[in-house]
């Protein structure tokens, strides 16, 4: 693409829950952002010399407290440094969780626990996950003990020692409990109908963070503290808490509590009764944040003696106490985060909390069936040396997912993915996303090598993707033309990665380049062609993401870079959307990078080949923006105003974003409702 282009609480009996349906559209927690490659904790832990499972979930580190640096532990990566292994009975179960040395265990279906109620106790060190959706502890739990520490508890279905009497003082069987424990992470489980607690953090348990669980149909669900001493330091977000009748959580003398982006519903004629919320309790610190609570009696109580601070948070058919004073703290002196609309919470969760198919799956069994596995090794000693080797002994036609690892290591080479081998996945094995690249050096002006002209835009790209349902994962494309050395070359576009198909999933990558880097294009102009972006790095400096798609960016950072001559200028989008279709959707993600303020354009709109009928779009929301953004952050091109096509934020933070005013529209809520992810994927669940 040119720079310059011309054209009574009381037990009631049971009734199932509707389950949520798993999704790929959210990320394990909300992540922290930064200006260099180390933004998302790439960086932040020691790692296994070689990765022992390729999976992407395999490297996901916690948020929030859990990832702080403190006694003597560097964040929370579970097991990552040691051996994977899968289990379907209870006594590798327990061999492995109680192991001294580190571990990943997969579990891989039902394993009931013998005699019911037993807790695991599990030793430091170690990641506990679901395989996708089947992984389940039937009548009992997990215990961790004083000094345990380094744990992750995931993807999990835990659920059903309840034995009958509701608030039952006999029986103390948790689904997870920790008396002393610190630096634990609990994420997307299914925890419901215990005989007493879902989660219990108990006696000084500290650096704790419980992210996208699901937790219902119980009756003390959620208990913080049973100590004098105020020291726990807990992350609570985006977790969904459902007939549940109190302890939601009850959180007693806890230094820093810091609670955002739940939902807590008590739905009208069900079997539990909600009798309070969020409680803190004694000396307690609570921070409350843009949480969503529908149908709550007292939804929000505190003791005279705590603090608690609320802000952005939605109630619904509320009723009773609802309470703060006090003061607290501030998160972002421990960590970073971002926060989902409130508004929003419901139907993420729904969607989102809870286990997940793509998680505790390895890439050979990832998806709805067995999956072929090839391997892709620079040193011979994998099945093939080069990437598009292994893209070619692909059949053709084929209708289940082939999953081709590639090693870490440096692939100087061009890759394309034929139209006729959908379902293929590119998955880098190493620790994260910079130890496997794939790169080349065309530019559009580059004269083939048979003679037969120059490359052209599109025809630059290192990766090129024309195949349906394509995935790439946990790696780095990128194109290193170099402008500077090359000026007297006619076409200095050089695009690192371009897709041409539909259902495109892109998960933990980097895409990096200069001047058109990310081409987000269609088969054909009447073809669909939806791209998912997440937890990625886009890098570059002149419409470098650009393209007739429908696409989405979220989560994920837009790194800005100076031209080849030390310039800051440049422009993120160039959309050239078709009228009846959705363009670019950038959500919560960051936009940054080491250049000069007010020097870089959010976009400008490319009515390709001089159409006019096109009507571009981008929509940048709920995204933190750097200074290098300009006050007004749209541009014309091509003798077409962009006043005329669609462009638009929504509630963006940080120093580059602004106010609404002709030259900056912004959306009104019920406009933004319209412009959300599901709006762009429509029937398509990225990762399933």
């Amino acid at each position: 693409m040119s720079e310059i282009r011309r054209t009574a609480h009381r037990r009631r009996g049971r009734r199932a829950l509707a389950a949520g349906v798993p999704t790929a559209l959210v990320a394990a927690g909300v992540l922290a952002y930064g200006t260099a490659f180390g933004v998302f904790g790439e960086d932040a832990q020691p790692r296994a010399a070689a990765a022992t499972v390729p999976a992407a979930w395999a490297d996901d580190v916690a948020d929030g407290f859990a990832s702080v640096d403190a006694l003597g532990q560097k964040g929370t990566y579970g097991g990552r440094d040691g051996r994977t292994v899968t289990v379907r009975t209870l006594p590798d179960l327990e061999k492995y969780a109680t192991a001294a040395e580190p571990y990943v265990i997969v579990v891989a279906g039902a394993i009931t626990m013998d005699p019911k109620g037993k807790e695991i106790k599990a030793a430091s060190d170690k990641t506990i996950v679901g395989s996708g959706t089947s992984g389940q502890i039937v009548g009992g739990g997990f215990f961790l003990g004083q000094g345990v520490h380094n744990v992750i508890i995931r993807n999990l279905t835990i659920r059903d020692s309840y034995e009958g009497i509701w608030n039952d003082k006999e029986h103390d069987w948790d689904a997870i409990q920790m008396d002393g424990a610190h630096h634990v992470w609990i994420d997307h489980n299914n925890l419901r109908h215990m005989a007493d607690g879902l989660i219990d953090v108990r006696k000084d348990s500290t650096y704790v963070t419980v992210s996208w669980n699901k937790l219902s149909d119980n009756n003390k669900t959620f208990g913080i503290g049973w100590t004098e001493n105020v020291k726990t330091d807990i992350t609570i977000h985006h977790n969904w808490l459902r007939e549940s009748e109190q302890r939601n959580p009850s959180t007693d003398n806890a230094a820093h509590a810091h609670l955002y982006n739940n939902f807590l519903e008590d739905p009208p004629d069900t079997e539990i009764t909600t009798s309070y919320g969020n409680y803190a309790r004694g000396s307690t610190k609570m921070v409350l944040e843009n949480s969503y609570f529908r149908g709550l009696n007292n939804p929000v109580i505190r003791d005279s003696t705590a603090g608690l601070v609320q802000r952005g948070n939605v109630f619904s058919r509320t009723s009773g106490r609802n309470e703060s004073g006090g003061t607290a703290f501030d998160p972002t002196t421990y960590y970073s985060y971002t926060l989902d609309p409130a508004a929003d919470i419901p139907a993420l969760l729904k969607s989102g909390a809870g286990p997940r198919r793509s998680l505790g799956t390895t890439p050979s069994a990832a998806g709805s069936g067995a999956a072929a596995a090839l391997t892709v090794a620079k040193d011979g000693s994998g099945q093939y040396t080069r990437v598009q080797q292994a893209v070619d002994a692909v059949p053709a036609g084929n209708t289940s997912r082939v999953v081709i690892q590639v090693r870490p290591g440096t692939y100087r080479e061009l890759v394309k993915v034929p139209s006729n081998k959908p379902h293929i996945t590119i998955q880098g094995t190493g620790a994260g996303r910079k130890d496997t690249v794939i790169v080349y050096d065309n530019a559009a002006g580059t004269p083939k090598p048979d003679g037969s002209g120059t490359y052209g835009t599109s025809g630059s790209a290192t990766v090129t993707v024309q195949a349906d349902d394509f995935q790439a994962r946990n790696l780095t494309v990128s194109n290193d033309f170099d402008e500077a050395k090359n000026q007297n070359l006619s076409g200095q576009q050089a695009v690192a990665l371009r897709t041409a198909a539909d259902r495109v999933l892109l998960d933990s990558v980097i895409v990096s380049g200069d001047q058109d880097t990310l081409l987000l294009d269609t088969a054909a102009t009447d073809k669909l062609g939806r791209v998912y972006v997440t937890n990625s790095y886009i890098i570059g400096n002149v419409d470098f993401i650009f393209g007739r798609a429908t696409a989405v960016i979220d989560r994920s950072v837009i790194t800005l870079k100076k031209r080849w001559d030390g310039r800051s200028a440049g422009y993120i989008t160039a959309p050239s959307t078709a009228a009846d279709r959705k363009g670019f959707l950038i959500t919560r993600s960051t936009v940054n990078g080491d250049v000069s303020a007010g020097s870089f354009f959010l976009g400008r709109n490319w009515h390709a080949g001089g159409n006019a009928a096109l009507d571009p779009q981008a929509t940048v929301r709920n995204t933190t923006l750097s200074s290098a953004v300009k006050a007004t952050p749209w541009s014309d091109m091509g003798g077409f105003s962009w006043k005329d096509d669609r462009f638009a934020e929504y509630k963006n933070t940080g120093p580059g974003s602004g106010p609404a005013s002709g030259d900056r529209p912004q959306l009104t809520d019920s406009q933004a409702a319209d412009q959300e992810t599901a709006d762009w994927l429509g029937n398509w669940t990225p990762g399933n």
